[in-house]
């Protein structure tokens, strides 16, 4: 079974963040872009939900 992947855009969208976040994200390695479609990077939506709950875990204690 394959799991489909989506843009940095929809990513983005889907947790409510903007594509300059998500850039950031995999910068610091809180997520690993899952495939490419030339030039863009595609994600899995499951791995872009675990990499906001870790962001967010992160900030609760702060």
């Amino acid at each position: 079974m394959s799991t489909a992947l989506i843009s940095g855009d929809l990513a983005a969208a889907e947790v409510a963040v903007s594509p300059a976040t998500i850039r950031k994200w995999v910068q610091l390695g809180h997520l690993t872009a899952a495939g490419r479609q030339g030039r863009r990077l595609l994600y899995r939506l499951e791995d872009v939900f675990a990499a906001e709950r870790a962001v967010h875990r992160g900030r609760v204690g702060s």
